[in-house]
């Protein structure tokens, strides 16, 4: 091991002693009850059965789903996937690879085998990662990264460090000439502008739902203080107009808070609330889908969508392309750092604070529905992938 790695790995052994009594007290959160003793403690988290394979590193959801059509392009190759939260591991799962949670630092010298090729998507940056998988002859690939407009300052001051982490990187594709010009800052060579391979994604719907006959409005992939907001918006819009409301949590283990909130909510205004889980209709005035894997078939069946993740300033925001994909009218927040890529692509979207969501939904009946026009070519980034294989 070099010194600097050495040291690294020291620091990262003595930040898990002090951390572990808060480790332990996460691992009995339903959040985390599968991802954090796989992770922190190995349990049932095995290395790969296999070697010599491409090894793909994702975070969460979205990103294994933007795998899809890299993996359907390479074909037979054989594939492992890692993950961090636990929808990232049941979405890889869905693909013909092993899948693993990928284990916190100090693990990982003893638990990576020799891969061909370690392709890590977006903003997943860990240096012992980086530095085992070269060290056992990987390549190191850097796939739709970014570095977000709020974290590019926390970047610049510690770029002595991500300098010697990028050092281990042998290529690396970038969403913008932003995030090129960003990555150059921090030592970084070898960068290709792509897109946002994002795009390139299929997205479909999985089951058919008899559209409302109602104005139909959907919070998807909301946070926490985002339900309060939509709702009260749309208690104000119902009071112009007949209107159907539709809510879609971003986390399962908020669905029970929500439904609370919108319970007391309906009481106040006489409005009836059903769980799709109990009642898979949209018979009722407020509806909460409390379950996972719904909500492309929802945003299918709605005419607008209010898309959360925006609202707030530690989320980031989440993915246009589906709603705008089934052509909702899009309203989001002015907080879309993650996703400001993806956001270039979809027109006719209102980007507002939480107070003026009412405003836009009464806008929202003069504007025509979002729409995504641009797509992207894997094709360079197969070929690069196949030389290495």
């Amino acid at each position: 091991m070099k010194p600097f790695t050495l040291l690294y790995y020291g620091v990262s052994l003595l930040l898990y002693v002090i951390a572990l009594p808060l480790i332990v007290f996460l691992a009995f959160k339903p959040k985390y009850k599968e991802s954090i003793p796989a992770r922190f403690f190995l349990f049932k988290n095995p290395s790969f059965s296999t070697s010599n394979a491409i090894w793909f590193h994702v975070c969460s959801l979205g990103e294994a789903r933007a795998l899809k059509p890299i993996l359907t392009l390479l074909g037979d190759a054989k594939v492992v996937i890692t993950t961090i939260t636990q929808t990232g591991q049941d979405e890889a799962k869905k693909y013909n690879a092993e899948v693993r949670y990928l284990p916190y630092e100090m693990f990982i010298p003893f638990w990576a085998k020799k891969e061909k090729l370690l392709i890590v998507l977006e903003a997943e940056f860990w240096y012992l990662l980086f530095a085992v998988a070269r060290a056992r002859g990987a390549k190191v690939i850097l796939l739709n990264a970014r570095i977000s407009d709020k974290s590019v300052k926390k970047y610049l001051q510690f770029a002595w460090f991500y300098k010697k982490l990028l050092s281990y990187v042998d290529t690396i594709y970038v969403q913008s000439e932003v995030d090129k010009n960003r990555f150059l800052a921090l030592g970084a060579r070898e960068i290709e502008v792509i897109g946002n391979i994002k795009l390139a994604g299929e997205i479909k719907h999985t089951k058919e739902y008899e559209k409302p006959t109602l104005t139909t409005i959907v919070a998807g992939s909301t946070h926490e203080g985002e339900e309060k907001s939509a709702f009260a918006a749309f208690i104000e819009y119902r009071r112009e107009r007949e209107v159907k409301f539709i809510v879609v949590p971003r986390h399962p283990e908020r669905f029970d808070a929500v439904y609370a909130l919108l319970e007391e909510g309906a009481k106040d205004n006489g409005l009836t609330l059903s769980r799709f889980s109990e009642l898979p209709n949209f018979d009722a005035d407020i509806v909460l889908v409390d379950m996972m894997g719904e909500l492309n078939n929802i945003y299918r069946i709605s005419d607008i969508a209010i898309l959360g993740g925006a609202f707030r300033e530690d989320v980031g925001g989440h993915n246009p392309l589906e709603p705008a994909h089934f052509g909702c009218k899009i309203i989001t927040g002015k907080h879309f750092f993650h996703q400001k890529e993806l956001f270039k692509y979809v027109h006719h979207v209102q980007y507002v604070e939480q107070n003026e969501i009412f405003d836009a939904l009464k806008e929202a009946e003069n504007l025509p529905p979002s729409m995504v026009e641009e797509k992207i070519d894997l094709e360079p980034i197969i070929d690069k992938i196949k030389e290495n294989i």
